[in-house]
Order: structure tokens, then C-alpha cells, then sequence
């Protein structure tokens, strides 16, 4: 059922690329159009499918959309919202798919016409992936979307919106942006600076080397090297945008540290347990909510036909 008679993307990579499956698996758009700064990404979105027509520029992708979705970095959106401003139509939608949301509120709100209508949109799900070839129609099923809806938002522009996401498989629920930006510097920005930094000591432990962190990668450092492979430009973007949340919880993050330093030192094997027992539970909770599975893979499941059961 179409929701929108013609959908823009701004930006092409992994969330776009998902989105737009996703919407021609329910026939969600009437026309979808793109737009991304680079001229190799454009051509392989059309080549594959992904969008109807591609624009060179982003204000020639919006025309005549009703709906359109910023999904660039988040440091590009101000230029982005000041170039595609006077060409939107009234009564459009403009979300995004930022991991900040006051920051994008203050960047892109400004240079929107009165008569268009912006939420602002946050889906919790990704993967190491980019670009437009990493992208996959039920990349958000079961998976949250916030929106972040701004004062005086028109009920029934948040209602088809809330809709259509929806229908794409996500759960959607509203947030206030700086309660978003502080719950998501707790479960995704301060994890994926952790998992930057875990790496980068195995980098430059000379102790340790090269073969060895390879060879040996299938514990826990493994699961660091796949959160830190995500797109470098994106997370620059995040720390700068999302500064004050994210040292507020790295504060709190070192005061857990040396609370378990402390234990260590002291052997204190009682209060490491009781600790890990209490952290334990929160992955339980995970797997109860349905934003897991307990099912190990171990990595099998990437693994070469020819390799799969071997080990």
C-alpha cells in the first residue's frame, strides 16, 4: 500500500539502502529518488535498483517529494537542510536517521520552510556494512525507531510517518531528543568508543602481534573489531555532536573501572562476582526483548560453505 506518492534519499549507503528495499517489498512509494555526494554510489544505486532516478544534487532529489529522509552523516545536515529548504513541497515530511537528535534539530530546523513538517527519526539497527550494496529489506524488523517529534508537530503528518515505519517491520516510539541522546551515549556511542579504543591497544601493544591478534580473534576481541569497523566519518559525528552525553557516561564508565581495579587488586573475588552477575542479567534482559538471540554462532555462520561444521 503506498504511504507516499514519492520518497527522497538523501544519502546512500547502508540505512537508505535498507529503507528503500524495504519499501519496495511493500510497496510503500510511489517513486523513490536519491541523492549522494558521490557520483560511483549514485550510479550503483540506480544500477541496482534502488532508487527510480538519482540526482546530482540533493535539492533536485526532493522536488515534488512528500517524504523526505536525511540519511547522511550527521555533521552534513545543516548544508544539506539549507540547500533542499526552498525546494520542498508543502506539506512534506523531513526525518533523518541520525544517532544524535538535538544536534540535528539545531543544524537542520532552521533552514526548513514552515510548511513542511520534520521529525526528526533515529533507527536503532545497522550493521558493520556500508554503502548502497549492504542494504536489506528486513534490516529493521523487530528493531526500534525512535522519533523525536517537536512541539507543534502535526498529529497526522507523525501518524502516516509512524505508519510507515511500521509497516517497514520497526517498533516506533517517541522520545524527548536530550533523553535520546543521553540513553543512546549509555547503549551504543560510549560501547562503540570503548570497542575503538580496545582496538586501537591491541594496535600499538607491541607484545602482541599482528598474527596473533588475527589468529586468536574469536574471544572477545573479536566483537570489538566488528562494532569498530562501522563508518569512521559517521561516529567523527557522533562524538562532536553528542559531546556532552557521551563524557558524561565515559566519567561514569571510569568510575565502574576502578571500582573493578580496585577489586582485582584487592582480590576480591565476592565483588567481582556479584558484579558480573548483576551485568550478566542485562543480557538475559536483551534476549527476553527480542533484540537478540541466545544462539551461538561463534562466527560459523560467515564462514565459507566449505568450512561450515569443521573446527
Amino acid at each position: 500500500m503506498t504511504v507516499y506518492n514519492r520518497v527522497a534519499l538523501i544519502g546512500l549507503g547502508l540505512i537508505a539502502s535498507s529503507i528503500a528495499h524495504a519499501m519496495r517489498q511493500h510497496g510503500l512509494a510511489g517513486e523513490i529518488t536519491g541523492h549522494d555526494v558521490l557520483p560511483e554510489t549514485r550510479q550503483v544505486a540506480l544500477d541496482i535498483g534502488l532508487v527510480d532516478r538519482v540526482f546530482d544534487s540533493a535539492a533536485g532529489a526532493v522536488e515534488g517529494a512528500d517524504l523526505v529522509i536525511l540519511c547522511a552523516p550527521v555533521g552534513a545536515m545543516g548544508d544539506i537542510a539549507a540547500e533542499i529548504g526552498p525546494h520542498l513541497a508543502p506539506g512534506a515530511t523531513v526525518t533523518d536517521v541520525g544517532s544524535v537528535k538535538q544536534a540535528v534539530i539545531e543544524a537542520v530546523g532552521p533552514h526548513l520552510p514552515a510548511h513542511v513538517h520534520f521529525i526528526p527519526g533515529h533507527p536503532l539497527a545497522g550493521t558493520e556494512h556500508s554503502g548502497p550494496r549492504s542494504g536489506f529489506a528486513t534490516l529493521f524488523i523487530n528493531r526500534w525507531w525512535l522519533l523525536t517529534p517537536l512541539e507543534g508537530t502535526d498529529p497526522a503528518a507523525l501518524a502516516r510517518l509512524r505508519g510507515f515505519l511500521e509497516t517497514l517491520g520497526a517498533n516506533v516510539e517517541e522520545m524527548d531528543p536530550h533523553r535520546h541522546d543521553l540513553v543512546l551515549a549509555v547503549v551504543s556511542h560510549t560501547p562503540h568508543l570503548i570497542a575503538y579504543t580496545m582496538v586501537g591497544v591491541a594496535d600499538h601493544l607491541r607484545r602482541v602481534t599482528h598474527e596473533e591478534v588475527i589468529k586468536y580473534s574469536a574471544s572477545g576481541f573479536r566483537d570489538f573489531t566488528r562494532i569498530a569497523a562501522s563508518d569512521p566519518t559517521m561516529w567523527r559525528d557522533v562524538f562532536l555532536t553528542n559531546k556532552e552525553a557521551t563524557l558524561d557516561i565515559l566519567g561514569r564508565f571510569t568510575e565502574e573501572l576502578f571500582i573493578l581495579q580496585r577489586a582485582i587488586r584487592m582480590g576480591d573475588g565476592d565483588q567481582l562476582f556479584d558484579y558480573f552477575t548483576r551485568t550478566r542479567a542485562i543480557r538475559r534482559g536483551i534476549i527476553e526483548a527480542g533484540q537478540d538471540t541466545a544462539a551461538p554462532d561463534f562466527g560459523r555462520a560467515v564462514q565459507p560453505p566449505e568450512k561450515q561444521g569443521k573446527g
